[in-house]
């Protein structure tokens, strides 16, 4: 929830760096200002981007303001070792039973192609395209949010103008005018704030989330290549325990130790 926090605290600290300057918080109220700089916003990217893309907009806030979970490297890699240790004692086919439970669309794909007897390099091209595929989604996710970014602080500048100009209005008037300057820059910071500390992070929370992802998946089709190619469990413990930090690996190797005494005794 990282996100969520990060939006409050820089709206709290706004707030208070206002209040602080000696600034009103009452300037704020601006449906002018939110309205140039949230519908001149969405006008961009609008024409920017296709409705095709688009319409994943909410789907892709979602993402950012909860992340999704992903599968940890330590588990995945226990149950490879396990499935490989399966395979060895009653061959390929018994992995169907396994696949039946899978509910990752992507995983399950994998072992149906192995459980078919598809060759190694035609199931890593597949599952690769996968990855591939994924990959050019997310960067078309993440690049809404970026030119949003770029494009809300240029429309606070536009908002400060529009404000100004309005101001000119009201020289004979001296506290007009000086509420009239103050609302001009509203729309300033309003473009400002939406664009780095709103539109430009989200942006780069997904990319993250993305490459968290797209390790998951690069480690699942490892796992799944060496299952196919007949490794060992052992061996596949070597081959993929060194994506993990120190303290996983050894959690992973207390568990493999554990679960071994267990079919022992």
């Amino acid at each position: 929830m990282s996100t969520i926090f990060g939006i409050i605290l820089a709206l709290l600290a706004v707030g208070f760096g206002m209040i602080l300057k000696g600034a009103s918080l009452n300037a704020l109220v601006n449906p002018a200002a939110f309205l140039i700089i949230l519908g001149g916003t969405a006008a961009a990217i609008t024409i920017a981007f296709p409705f095709s893309e688009l319409k994943k907009f909410p789907i892709l806030l979602k993402i950012a303001l909860i992340e999704p979970k992903l599968p940890s490297k330590a588990e995945q890699i226990k149950t490879f070792i396990e499935n490989a240790g399966l395979a060895k004692r009653e061959g390929i086919l018994a992995l169907e039973t396994i696949t039946n439970e899978i509910k990752d669309p992507f995983l399950k794909k994998g072992y149906e192609m192995i459980i078919d007897g598809y060759e190694v390099d035609f199931i890593e091209d597949v599952l690769l395209d996968e990855v591939a595929a994924m990959d050019k989604r997310h960067k078309i996710g993440a690049l809404i949010f970026t030119q949003a970014g770029t494009y809300a602080p240029t429309l606070g500048v536009l908002g400060a103008v529009v404000g100004l100009v309005a101001s000119l209005g009201n020289l004979n008037d001296v506290d007009k005018l000086g509420h009239s300057i103050s609302a001009a820059f509203i729309a300033t910071l309003l473009g400002i704030f939406t664009g780095y500390v709103l539109w430009h992070p989200i942006a780069n929370k997904l990319k993250r989330i993305s490459k968290r992802e797209q390790e998951v998946r690069m480690l699942m089709i490892e796992g799944l290549l060496a299952i196919a190619q007949g490794l060992s469990p052992s061996a596949i413990e070597k081959k993929l325990g060194g994506q993990l930090s120190p303290k996983e690996r050894k959690t992973l190797e207390k568990n493999i130790e554990a679960k071994s005494n267990e079919k022992t005794a």
